[in-house]
């Protein structure tokens, strides 16, 4: 009886376990979905470890380029004229990035901080507009967070992030794309007018900003008439313009106020490729390009100093990302009702991203690797993402035999999909972050501004930058006086200077010679040279110059202090501080010819010339101490 009881005890222990394991498991489903809460606070968290994780890479940057184009330009003009915001920037139109950054550079001059801080809050801002919308098209779903995860860590907004004057058109951009498309949803489920109006704004600040912001209330209109169309609403379309009519129109309004100012102010070479480089831009911008980043590639960057990164997938992550490209779009057109028309949205943005690309940026000198820089498809990102919202929101169809988009819808399984996609694009965040620090010129502009600020001392003649940092096709704003211009602790520029200084490749102010072309030929008067009265001379050189930005060593015996004007042939003449005795100026002169034209400024001064170098000024290797 005792051993019975004992069996009957064991067995009434496991059957309550069971009930408890059963009982807990219950619970647990019924707390699956979770709640609104919840879901609100896990997508903020994304948004958290996305600012984190960007900002990480971001901090570690530097000016690049066109950054320092902006910088310089809002030093030699005044930050609210015309001719500072109203500028065509190699076919760009963005007088809002141009004020974003001369403020950055009046507060923070040539410092990444400020730079860096302008880009992380136009992510977080463009993460939140994303997060809205995705709200507004799926509601309260576990799926959101999920979806908000793809754009979040996505590669494609990897370059434009981390590129100040790229992420100025590109952030604005996909907050726009996202915002503008919300309002546009709660303007047709609620008639509220405040929507017209915010998204009219939204629109007009885009604009501002990047000359592409034209795709915005199109992407909104899209994105209406789709849902309509997968809600099975019968003319969308038509349905889709009468409920925002007050936001379509005020949105033409404002494009037709714009497009007069864009085609006033930017001389757009447009250029229509041949079909075989159109095949090849489309091949390196998609299959090499976008399609990889859709699951989170391309985990390589290549990069030729001083040009941009750009992806390089490996073959097999080509094939795996067109096979998961092409698998879910038969699965989602077979599970899913009237879902054709959102792919075709989806491809026709991607598409139009690459026809812009080719027409404004193809050429002779032009690289077909310019498309997998993923500058010029970066906000496709938003659109991706709406589209597969889309997907998700249409309802599935009836037939029970197609299991398989139930299968992939499962919880698990499309966390597990979704988990592995960041995970890549992680490691394809890592990746892009050391090629885009392997960057010959990025420690210049901290050893210059450092050496310029201790040698305050004498006036420096203008040169080219590094090639590293600035090539001369950037010209004239790839001049020193150009670039360092936003500083204030630094030596003046000038066109004559008592000690011939330069800054090298490195950035180190170093002493500096002139190698000569021609010379400064030695004049007949005995212990004087050529002697240049009140009236002016010509001194002679030892053979012509042709037209070019020359700097002459001028070694001179002044009568007093005072000042000459010193020019070359019928060039333009220049002002030369002199002083009494026997010194060298060196001067930089443009203009063409054998002779010097020397003529003093001011009564009661004379000089005699000696002989001396014109030519062209070579950095030594010697630094400033």
């Amino acid at each position: 009886m005792g051993a019975n009881a004992v069996v009957v005890d064991t067995q009434g222990a496991a059957t309550d376990s069971a009930q408890a394991r059963t009982t807990a498991v219950g619970q647990h489903l019924r707390r699956w979905p979770p709640s609104p809460r919840v879901i609100l606070a896990a997508a903020l968290v994304l948004v958290a470890a996305q600012a984190v994780a960007r900002a990480s890479l971001v901090l570690d940057g530097h000016l690049y380029w066109d950054d320092l184009i902006l910088a310089g330009r809002s030093s030699a003009m005044p930050l609210l004229s015309p001719e500072f915001l109203l500028y065509d920037h190699d076919g760009h139109f963005m007088p809002a990035a141009f004020l974003t950054a001369g403020v950055a550079t009046m507060l923070a001059p040539l410092q990444w901080s400020a730079a860096a801080a302008t880009l992380i809050a136009l992510q977080l801002l463009a993460a939140l507009a994303v997060l809205r919308v995705l709200w507004l098209l799926l509601g309260p779903r576990p799926v959101v967070p999920a979806l908000l995860a793809l754009y979040l860590f996505t590669p494609l907004t990897l370059p434009s992030l981390a590129w100040w004057a790229a992420g100025l058109n590109s952030l604005p951009m996909q907050a726009a794309l996202a915002w503008v498309a919300g309002d546009a949803l709660l303007l047709a489920s609620t008639g509220r007018r405040r929507y017209a109006l915010t998204g009219t704004v939204v629109t007009a600040v885009a604009l501002a900003f990047f000359e592409k912001s034209v795709l915005v209330p199109f992407v909104a209109f899209a994105v209406v008439a789709l849902v309509a169309r997968v809600d099975g609403t019968s003319s969308p379309v038509r349905g889709a313009w009468r409920s925002g009519r007050p936001l379509w129109l005020a949105c033409g309004a404002v494009l037709a106020v714009w497009a007069a100012l864009y085609l006033t102010v930017v001389d757009s070479q447009l250029r229509v490729p041949a079909p075989a480089e159109a095949a090849m831009f489309v091949h390196h911008g998609t299959s090499l390009g976008v399609v990889p980043a859709l699951v989170g590639g391309p985990w390589g960057w290549e990069r030729w100093p001083p040009g941009p990164p750009w992806a390089i997938p490996p073959t097999g992550l080509v094939v795996a990302a067109w096979i998961v490209v092409a698998l879910a779009a038969v699965v989602t057109l077979r599970c899913k009702q009237r879902t054709g028309w959102v792919w075709a949205a989806m491809v026709a943005y991607v598409a139009a991203s690459e026809v812009a690309m080719m027409v404004g940026r193809s050429g002779p000198d032009t690289v077909y690797e310019i498309a997998q820089s993923l500058r010029y498809t970066s906000d496709s990102a938003v659109v991706l993402v709406l589209g597969v919202a889309l997907l998700i929101r249409a309802p599935s169809r009836l037939d029970t035999g197609r299991t398989v988009g139930r299968h992939v819808a499962r919880p698990p399984v499309a966390a597990a999909i979704v988990a592995l996609i960041v995970t890549s694009s992680l490691w394809s965040t890592v990746t892009f972050a050391r090629s885009w620090d392997a960057n010959p010129g990025a420690g210049y502009l901290d050893i210059a501004r450092d050496s310029l600020a201790r040698h305050r001392d004498v006036p420096l003649l203008d040169q080219p930058v590094s090639l590293m940092t600035l090539l001369p096709v950037a010209a004239p704003w790839n001049m020193a006086s150009r670039v360092f211009g936003p500083l204030t602790d630094r030596p003046a520029f000038a066109s004559a200077t008592p000690e011939l200084r330069a800054l090298d490749e490195s950035g180190r102010l170093v002493s500096a010679t002139v190698e000569p072309t021609r010379w400064v030929v030695q004049g007949q008067e005995p212990g004087c040279g050529t002697r240049i009265g009140q009236a002016g001379g010509e001194v002679p050189l030892s053979g012509p110059l042709m037209i070019w930005e020359w700097t002459v060593a001028l070694n001179y015996h002044a009568s007093a202090d005072g000042t000459v004007s010193v020019a070359l042939g019928a060039g333009s003449p220049v002002d030369v501080p002199v002083r009494a005795g026997l010194h060298q100026a060196f001067v930089r002169i443009y203009g063409t010819g054998s002779v010097l034209s020397v003529r003093p400024v001011g009564p009661g001064l004379e000089l005699c010339i000696g002989s001396g170098t014109v030519g062209v000024v070579v950095p030594g290797t010697e630094a400033i101490p």
